[in-house]
């Protein structure tokens, strides 16, 4: 999956750009690419497509998965806030979130919920995931350090935030984050037990926008696939929004398209229809 760099301008493909996200959309239930979505986007690239991963993980989260898919492209990493050369290992560019506004926000949303259970994400290529007491963590790929004083969050640069409640569920603390401190920070959900705090204005969509320019590309050249509300931004920036089967409500309600879910090769049977080459393979 090479992902499509230096790519020669053709004005004869449905789309030039093809951005997916990872998790719940080009990777199956069991965290794999199934051989038919390989060969739908191996058929597409051929043609003269690229495909950019966009993704709500951190670079240090993702890299293992990228490697695993062969991916050697750009990738949007961290809601947006990291550019990822896959095939050079390389970090392009990097946004952290500020620390006195992640303080203020934090105190602004815990008045109004009470008491939140706090993770985070440290910037850079081999930033570890700090978890506090009572966070419930994926261990999926993660480097995983425990932090007890808040300060320690701050002894170096992070991503994001994560955030939990003893009660609220993921969309009810994402609204009420976003109420209280949504003039401060970039709220959004990326999956289950995921609501994530970024620097304000912050998306997939100004990561993948980037990573666009580079390839010399727009928006009028890409379709994007996706499945919660974190790919909102990236629905709105992309000329053809596809949302799978499995996709959360939210984004379903701003797709332009809903395909078959991860598990039954929902890009794939996008892709096939739009690059015949790829119907042939399957």
């Amino acid at each position: 999956m090479s992902g499509g760099d230096d790519l020669p301008y053709r004005d004869d493909l449905p789309y030039r750009l093809i951005a997916t996200d990872l998790d719940g959309t080009l990777l199956r239930p069991d965290r794999t690419v199934s051989a038919r979505t390989r060969d739908a986007l191996a058929a597409a690239t051929a043609a003269g497509a690229a495909h950019i991963v966009v993704t709500g993980r951190t670079v240090p989260v993702a890299r293992h998965i990228l490697d695993d898919l062969g991916y050697e492209g750009l990738a949007v990493c961290g809601q947006g806030a990291q550019l990822y050369h896959a095939g050079e290992h390389r970090l392009l560019t990097s946004v952290t979130l500020d620390r006195q506004v992640a303080l203020l926000a934090l105190e602004k949303i815990e008045a109004e919920v009470g008491p939140l259970f706090l993770a985070a994400a440290r910037d850079g290529l081999d930033g570890e995931v700090l978890f506090g007491e009572g966070y419930r963590m994926d261990h999926d790929g993660m480097s995983l350090v425990p932090f007890t004083e808040l300060a320690e969050l701050w002894s170096q640069p992070i991503s994001k935030l994560y955030i939990q409640h003893a009660e609220l569920g993921d969309d009810a603390l994402a609204d009420a984050a976003r109420t209280a401190a949504g003039g401060l920070v970039g709220v959004t959900m990326a999956g289950t037990g995921l609501v994530e705090l970024l620097p304000l204005g912050l998306t997939k969509a100004t990561g993948l926008s980037l990573a666009a320019r580079r390839l010399g590309m727009t928006a009028d050249d890409a379709i994007a696939f996706g499945d919660m509300p974190n790919d909102i931004a990236m629905f709105g920036w992309a000329k053809h929004a596809v949302a799978m089967a499995n996709a959360h409500q939210d984004l379903k309600a701003v797709a332009d398209e809903i395909t078959a879910s991860n598990a039954e090769d929902g890009i794939a049977v996008v892709l096939e229809r739009l690059f015949p080459a790829a119907a042939a393979n399957s």
